[in-house]
């Protein structure tokens, strides 16, 4: 078992690299805001590994927490996104 928690960590730790480097790279702010909505998922699923794997269930309760702190933020900024985004005045 412990073998499948490691390598689920390093794939989303692989993955979690990718998604940090489509956030500073990304051709356009909307393509930024995706990688950042994907960058919080990925953390909410090695919270979930991380709680799995040392037996802490409380460490659910902190991921649930995040992912709805990640879905407010992805609503703020599509709302932002819609009203015009960032303007040059």
């Amino acid at each position: 078992m412990s073998n499948v928690i490691l390598l689920s960590l390093a794939v989303m730790a692989l993955a979690l690299c990718l998604a940090f480097v489509r956030l500073f790279r990304g051709p356009s702010l909307p393509d930024r805001v995706v990688a950042l909505e994907l960058f919080s998922s990925i953390l909410v699923g090695i919270i979930g590994v991380v709680a799995i794997a040392t037996d802490v269930p409380s460490l659910l309760d902190v991921a649930i927490v995040m992912a709805l702190m990640a879905f407010m933020a992805a609503i703020g900024f599509a709302r932002f996104l819609e009203r015009g985004g960032p303007r040059d005045d």
